[in-house]
Parts: C-alpha cells; sequence; structure tokens
C-alpha cells in the first residue's frame, strides 16, 4: 500500500500537469480559433461543437484550415500531445502542437505532438512533407491516428502550410463529418470528485476513448469567459452542475440534451465535479 507521503506528492504533481494543460489548452485554442474565418458563416465548428455543415456543391474546406498546427514559445513540451487531442476533438481537424525543446542545445528546435481524425493517416501525411519539402522535418514517426516531429524554429510557418495543403488535398466532405459516439447518461451518484480522479488517471487512446455522456439538462444561467468559452449553470437530474463549452460564444436554449466529459473544477481549495461539453441537442 502506497504511503500517505507518496500519495500527496503525486496528487500535487498531477495538479501541476493539469494547471499546465489547462493553460495551455486555453491559449492553443485561442491560436487555432484565430485560423478560422470568421465572416464565413459555412465555415468552421459549428454551433453544435462539430464542423459546420456544408451546402452541396460547395468547398467543404472553404475559409477554414484543413489541418492545424500551433506553437506557443511558453508551451511546455510534457503535455503537448494532450492539447493537440484537446483541440482535435474541438475543431475535427488533424492537430500538431508544437512548443519549444528543452534539450540541450536545441533551442533552435521545436517538438511537435499531432493527432488526427479518421480518414487521415498522419505519419503519412509527415513523410509526403517530408518529400516535398526536405530539410524541413528533422525527425518524425507515430501512425495513422497519432505522431510527433521535430521542427526547426524558423521552418515552422512552411509545416504549417505544409501539412494543411496535404490535408485539404486528403480530406473532403465525409472526413470533414464529425461523429459523436456517447456512453448514455450518467447517475448522480456517481458525480463524484473520485471517480472524475480515477478516470484521469487511466490511459485512453485509439480505440479506447474516454467516456462521454449524455443527458437532457436545463440551463439555469451562462456566460461568456475570455469571451471565447461559455460557461453554464446546468440542472441535471434534479441537481446543480456546472459546465465549461470551450470555444462557444453562441448560447444555450432552456432545455438541452448535452454531450459531455467529467472534469473538476477547484474554487478557493473547494474540488466540484464539472461537464466538459462536446455537444448539444435541442430538446424542443
Amino acid at each position: 500500500r502506497m504511503p500517505p507521503s507518496m500519495l500527496r506528492l503525486l496528487d500535487g504533481i498531477n495538479r501541476e500537469r493539469r494547471s499546465i494543460e489547462g493553460g495551455m489548452r486555453e491559449q492553443a485554442l485561442l491560436l487555432a480559433e484565430s485560423l478560422f474565418a470568421p465572416a464565413d458563416a459555412g465555415a468552421g465548428p459549428d454551433a453544435e461543437g462539430g464542423t459546420a455543415a456544408v451546402a452541396a456543391g460547395a468547398d467543404p474546406l472553404a475559409g477554414t484550415p484543413a489541418a492545424i498546427s500551433v506553437f506557443g514559445p511558453d508551451f511546455h513540451e510534457g503535455v503537448v500531445g494532450i492539447v493537440a487531442s484537446r483541440i482535435k476533438e474541438r475543431f475535427h481537424r488533424p492537430t500538431f502542437v508544437f512548443a519549444a525543446s528543452a534539450a540541450p542545445g536545441k533551442s533552435h528546435e521545436i517538438k511537435g505532438s499531432g493527432r488526427s481524425i479518421p480518414g487521415f493517416h498522419l505519419r503519412d501525411a509527415l513523410d509526403l512533407v517530408a518529400k516535398r519539402h526536405p530539410g524541413v522535418l528533422l525527425r518524425f514517426g507515430g501512425h495513422a491516428m497519432a505522431a510527433g516531429c521535430t521542427v526547426a524554429r524558423e521552418h515552422f510557418e512552411t509545416f504549417e502550410r505544409a501539412l494543411a495543403q496535404v490535408a485539404r488535398e486528403w480530406l473532403d466532405a465525409a472526413t470533414l463529418t464529425r461523429r459523436l459516439d456517447t456512453d448514455g447518461p450518467i447517475a448522480p451518484e456517481y458525480m463524484r470528485v473520485d471517480l472524475v480522479d480515477t478516470l484521469h488517471r487511466e490511459v485512453w487512446g485509439q480505440g479506447f476513448a474516454p467516456p462521454t455522456f449524455s443527458d437532457e439538462v436545463e440551463v439555469i444561467s451562462q456566460r461568456l469567459v475570455g469571451e471565447k468559452h461559455l460557461a453554464v449553470r446546468l440542472r441535471h437530474r434534479g441537481r446543480p452542475v456546472d459546465g465549461i463549452w470551450f470555444g462557444r460564444t453562441e448560447p444555450l436554449p432552456a432545455r438541452a440534451t448535452l454531450a459531455f466529459r467529467l472534469d473538476a473544477d477547484e474554487w478557493q481549495g473547494v474540488r466540484k465535479v464539472r461537464f466538459l461539453i462536446e455537444g448539444m441537442q435541442s430538446a424542443d
């Protein structure tokens, strides 16, 4: 049995990791959001959290990036993969997140971690980028849904354009259609912080996604946070619960069926369960 001192140490490390990830996710989402053309009503992520519907005969990528690459000089190399996964889920685009290399003598390099969507082989895409632009990719590897690469900092924009070009050639309306599968409703008695911590400790990946629940809720109140995200107060099966929808600015209807993952939010030393909202279907 693990001693209490070790448990406290691990808990502190986990809290620090979540704090770093949360800050990076906010910055990276803002960078990714800026890549979409706001004036194009038929482009980008739609109000339901997926990819916008595309009219027959229209370009499904008009006004939007076919792939997302973001770099932050203050990003932490240890969590770029987690943040890339969050952005990929939000925008339904192949995504790379880069951080400055922490290796001695490698300050001119940036290391990226990528996550993909079904139908876009990420490692093969990197291979094509390397062939078309010799010297841009210093190192790369991976498989269909996840990959990593190293790029000279001065070549980041070249990589960004090259990956987007490959994605534009390979993606079509079908691969851009986001399908959101859920595990159904969750009973109130399972809305506990210890369960959230247990879920966070598990190893999730391709073919073994973290649980996403869905249930009808009543919207008590809602407000914008940082002008980019929607914070809501909900009534779920008779109990109040907070929720956050990253990247959404449009208000929710009075009643809706939400798709969400469980998270824990801390305020003044008190941790409470909250919903990380992934999608919505109006109850009307």
